[in-house]
């Protein structure tokens, strides 16, 4: 089977969070299903940096205005479809926001612009390569679907995947003259949004099947609660809808490898990991190595319940802990764990901003890592906590409820926990979640279990790969009898 996978983000070349690990690590995992994905990002600035001898193969004279081209190279083998639109991309800043953090105005264009490029190469093939499949992640790649109605490939199959429904890239009405779809689209049973445009709305009316990153979250936006005013659309979707929980790259990921970290160590070699622990333990300035040492390596949000981490910072360092924070996000929650850094200075650190070598070493030196999302779609975090041993603390919701095996006292006699749930994300249930974690740490023995238990977890991506393929080959045996 060959499947176009369409992502802003993939990693190793652009990575503001789990999306790109997913679209990057994808392609591997379904190669071992004979399954050839090539991969379609934009060619942002930092992208086209990093591109080993590009061949241009797609040009476009007039795409929504642009003039671009797709330009392929294959890396770690992996084949890459690069969008170079000049005019859309080559810009200071991230993927999304300029240098300032707020968002490019244009991100209606750029984004629908990588999706009009997807349905020309579903349509056209590029290079004599065709795709049966198409799969689309997240809003930005959400009009794919909507393209390929109105085009020649309106019967090849598609997926869409929704890494966050949080996110659905809405826009004035006033865009949708120039999207060059249809009027008609403009409609409740299209892209219409109370008005507006909503790009994820148009994936999820248009796609051939929608899957979401774990079963959990599959079921909760069915709900008012978490269903972000989409609720009734994917209900009335249910058939098509598929909850497959992520994986991780666990190349990437090996603490028995891996050269991002102090020292390199395994489930039945622990003491390895402590020149880790001493070597976060200098970066974040901690007075010494004594109790747990909790991590957070996340966007500082409320959907991440950052707010309620930081109305106990006092409580965990009362506690005996240690708190080393990694990430950026709202400046309000940013001011409030910078306060507690500096009340509990040798106690907390924090570090603003995102910086991949830091977040493994944290996994390698931590203890804990701490996961307290008001809801979370799957999480990758908590995955690399139990690959590391740094054991999770998390949630109960989405998929950090579907991933982690609470330590109950059945669960430890039975030797199957693997982490800490609590629920419902307040201060008063992430104490009582801390409290028990450090009972637990206290115990060598129950600690170092949790440990093995987590890290001989299997977080790869062989399962869920595997469901990935047998839901396009499905598709495709539906296609056949439905010509």
């Amino acid at each position: 089977m060959k499947v176009l996978s369409v992502a802003s983000e993939v990693y190793p070349l652009i990575k503001t969070g789990g999306l790109a690990d997913v679209a990057g690590a994808l392609p591997s995992a379904l190669a071992a299903h004979a399954v050839e994905m090539q991969v379609l990002l934009p060619g942002y600035k930092q992208v086209m940096a990093k591109l080993p001898n590009p061949v241009r193969l797609l040009e476009f004279d007039d795409l929504l205005g642009a003039q671009a081209a797709v330009l392929a190279c294959r890396m770690d083998g992996v084949q890459y479809l690069v969008l170079d639109a000049p005019s859309l991309f080559d810009r200071d800043g991230g993927p999304y926001t300029d240098a300032a953090g707020a968002d490019h105005p244009d991100n209606w264009k750029r984004f629908a612009a990588l999706s009009r490029a997807a349905a020309t190469i579903a349509e056209d093939g590029i290079d004599g390569w065709i795709p049966d499949i198409v799969h689309a992640h997240d809003w930005q790649a959400g009009l794919t679907p909507a393209y390929m109605k109105h085009g020649k490939a309106v019967a090849t199959p598609t997926v869409m995947t929704v890494h966050n429904l949080a996110f659905q890239g809405q826009f004035g009405p006033d865009i949708f003259p120039d999207l060059g779809l249809p009027q008609s689209d403009f409609a409740m049973t299209g892209l219409e949004y109370y008005g507006d445009v909503s790009f994820l709305k148009g994936g999820l009316q248009m796609a051939s099947a929608i899957t979401t990153v774990s079963p959990t979250y599959a079921q909760e936006i069915r709900t008012p609660d978490f269903g972000m005013g989409l609720d009734g659309l994917i209900n009335a979707r249910a058939d098509a809808l598929h909850g497959i929980v992520n994986g991780i790259d666990t190349k990437v990921w090996d603490p028995g490898t891996d050269t991002m970290i102090a020292a390199n160590y395994t489930h039945s070699k622990l003491k390895k990991r402590q020149p880790n622990r001493e070597a976060l333990a200098e970066r974040f300035g901690f007075a010494d190595t004594d109790g747990p040492v909790f991590t957070v390596v996340s966007r500082l949000t409320w959907q991440k319940g950052i707010d309620v981490l930081a109305e106990i910072v006092d409580d965990i360092v009362a506690m005996g802990g240690k708190l080393a924070v990694l990430g950026s996000g709202d400046q309000a929650l940013e001011s409030a764990l910078q306060a507690a850094a500096d009340r509990q200075h040798g106690h907390v650190g924090l570090v603003i901003g995102y910086d991949e070598a830091l977040s493994h070493l944290m996994q390698a030196g931590g203890d804990v890592i701490l996961v307290p999302s008001r809801f979370e779609p799957c999480g990758l975090t908590q995955l690399y906590g139990l690959r590391y041993g740094n054991v999770p603390v998390v949630a109960r919701t989405g998929g950090l409820a579907d991933t982690i095996i609470d330590a109950n006292e059945a669960a430890i006699a039975a030797r199957v926990a693997t982490g800490f749930q609590f629920g419902p994300v307040t201060p008063d249930a992430l104490r009582e979640a801390l409290r028990r974690a450090i009972r637990s740490f206290a115990d060598p023995k129950v600690w170092a279990r949790l440990q093995n238990q987590g890290m001989n977890a299997d977080v790869s991506w062989d399962r869920s790969a595997l469901r990935y393929a047998s839901l396009y080959a499905e598709l495709l045996a539906s296609k056949s009898e439905n010509p």
